[in-house]
């Protein structure tokens, strides 16, 4: 066999290449990639989750998020970039209504679940929470113990049967990496917990409601290094399970996470999304000069 002959058929032997950490292969569905040390598989043809079509806010009159339309699609991980105080965790806000706790709010524009209106009439709020849960900047586990923090949104939500509650919280403790941490002593109070087992308490409390949905919001922010990393490599975990939308300050985490990227700015004195795409375009490849500077450090 001459040289040229055994590199054909080298190449066409050899399995797929696996895209670079972090990054977003777009180019195919069917090829596995790592993302933080996990394999997974780009989520290049989704369905929508969710789509936001002119998504306007205002406090007290006063605009703070101007007209806003994305789709944010199945199974995969969204993150929002952008400077302080450019509507990202107010964008998060209107995806479960939690904005509605807001005095003063003014939404305008449509959120579609499943081609229904969140904000239409008849569409039960409670039932969107559980569908679309919540992550909070700070760990914020509720002054009772382990097992309460997450029997008690079960029982809130209708479940009656204790070994189903049980077999729910087990999994949901499971899927955080919890369960052999604190599986022994469920009675015991979340607060004596670290900060990191804290946050990791409150992503499985959310997830023992089995949404379809997880907005977090700057999960990572109030967490030491090696609790970040445990949290981040929690959220890769769960693409394809969950949509994950998630606000991150951390460039280089969303870089590593994401599949898609939503790049928030104030325009006036207005946030605006300026630029959403594929992580890698957005980061490599930027469309708008605004993106490319603030993604290359030289704005935000």
């Amino acid at each position: 066999m001459n040289t040229a002959t055994a590199t054909a058929n080298a190449t066409a032997t050899a399995p797929p290449a696996l895209a670079r950490p972090g990054l977003y292969d777009v180019g195919r569905t069917d090829v596995p990639f790592t993302v933080g040390g996990f394999e997974c598989v780009a989520c290049d043809h989704p369905e929508a989750a969710l789509q936001v079509r002119d998504l306007s806010v205002a406090y007290h009159g006063d605009t703070v998020l101007r007209e806003v339309s994305a789709t944010l699609h199945r199974g995969c991980i969204t993150a929002l970039i952008g400077p302080s105080g450019c509507g990202k965790t107010t964008f998060l806000g209107c995806l479960n209504r939690l904005i509605d706790l807001v005095p003063s709010s003014e939404v305008d524009g449509e959120v579609m679940l499943e081609g229904r209106d969140i904000r239409g009439r008849g569409f039960d709020v409670r039932e969107l929470r559980r569908r679309v849960g919540m992550v909070f900047q700070r760990p914020s586990p509720f002054p009772m113990s382990i097992a309460a923090n997450l029997d008690m949104p079960l029982r809130e939500h209708g479940v009656r049967s204790r070994s189903e509650r049980e077999g729910r919280m087990e999994r949901a403790l499971r899927d955080v990496g919890l369960w052999s941490e604190v599986g022994h002593k469920l009675q015991q109070s979340a607060l004596a917990l670290s900060g990191g087992q804290q946050q990791r308490l409150c992503i499985a409390r959310a997830l023992v409601l089995e949404p379809e949905v997880l907005l977090m919001d700057e999960p990572c922010s109030a967490l030491d290094p090696i609790s970040s990393a445990v949290v981040e490599d929690l959220i890769v975990r769960m693409r394809n399970r969950f949509t994950v939308v998630i606000v991150t300050h951390n460039l280089a985490q969303a870089r590593r996470i994401a599949n898609y990227v939503a790049f928030f700015w104030l325009r006036g004195s207005a946030g605006s999304l300026i630029e959403f795409g594929h992580s890698q375009q957005v980061f490599d490849a930027p469309r708008d000069p605004i993106t490319a500077d603030y993604v290359a450090g030289a704005r935000g």
